[in-house]
């Protein structure tokens, strides 16, 4: 796959999907899309250890925008704690994209792979508190303003034509140092994070690992940003079917027990034609 990178910063309100970009989570294994549960205003997927998924982007506006994705509050880009004004992914106009793994050059990465919260990339760094959770912050781009006509005095050399516009599918960079900030939200307690990671450990809830070495490719683009924060925000949780069906998300009876003889339970025969 193609990507890029650079922009500068940026929330809207968060809701389950957003009209500007899709977020569907993909089994890789065998190619289907993810169910989706729906509880409180909230999506959820069930995933199981060992399996490879993949994050489908699809564009829908008729613009380039800019998608900053984390995976257990982790950039898969830059593997930093996730805030709005990091790297992200560039899509262009109506384009769908599928990211698969954590970046790890600009020609490989590392597998998104469920696994259990201890084998998970987020808590061997040291960040188990946000395990369970993907999410993406979408950006506009900015248009650049029109330049007003000035009265002409004698004939002007005409104009020299517009720049070749950059490659399509791209990473975009966060903002340079001298950007307006996003007020960072207060740290939390050593205690509180201890006692989050403590429990979320002892449940070995799902989370997503460091999985296999994989190529893909991507080029660096410049994008500057419409606004300082996103357009929408989309978020979908993920657990264990069973963890799912224990917490309420999925209705216990949802997956049937396999049929050993899942044809009609009776003997039958050739049936009289339609009068």
């Amino acid at each position: 796959m193609v990507l890029g990178l650079l922009a500068l910063a940026g929330p809207a309100l968060a809701q389950p999907q957003n009209k500007l970009v899709d977020l569907r989570v993909i089994n890789r294994d065998t190619g289907e899309v993810l169910r989706t549960w729906h509880r409180d205003g909230r999506l959820y997927v069930a995933g199981e250890p060992g399996t490879r998924y993949g994050l489908r982007f699809s564009n829908h506006t008729g613009d380039r925008v800019l998608v900053v994705a984390s995976v257990d509050g982790v950039n898969i880009v830059s593997g930093e704690t996730a805030n709005y004004d990091q790297v992200g992914y560039v899509l262009s106009p109506w384009q769908t994209a599928d990211v698969n793994g954590w970046r790890k050059s600009e020609t490989a990465i590392a597998a998104f792979e469920f696994a259990r919260l201890s084998g998970s990339y987020a808590a061997q760094t040291g960040r188990p508190g946000d395990v369970g959770v993907i999410g993406i912050a979408v950006f506009r781009e900015r248009t650049p303003l029109p330049l007003m006509p000035k009265p002409d005095i004698a004939r002007r050399a005409p104009s020299p034509p517009p720049p070749a516009p950059p490659p399509a599918d791209a990473l975009a960079a966060p903002p340079p140092a001298a950007a307006p900030s996003r007020v960072m939200q207060a740290p939390r307690s050593e205690t509180m994070d201890l006692a989050r990671a403590s429990k979320a450990l002892e449940d070995e809830k799902l989370g997503t690992a460091h999985g296999a070495s994989e190529w893909s490719a991507i080029n660096m683009v410049n994008f500057v940003r419409a606004t300082k924060e996103p357009q929408a925000i989309s978020l979908i949780e993920y657990d264990t079917w069973d963890h799912l069906v224990a917490k309420g998300v999925i209705p216990g009876n949802s997956r049937p027990h396999p049929q050993a003889f899942p044809g009609e339970p009776r003997l039958s025969y050739v049936p009289d034609p339609p009068s």
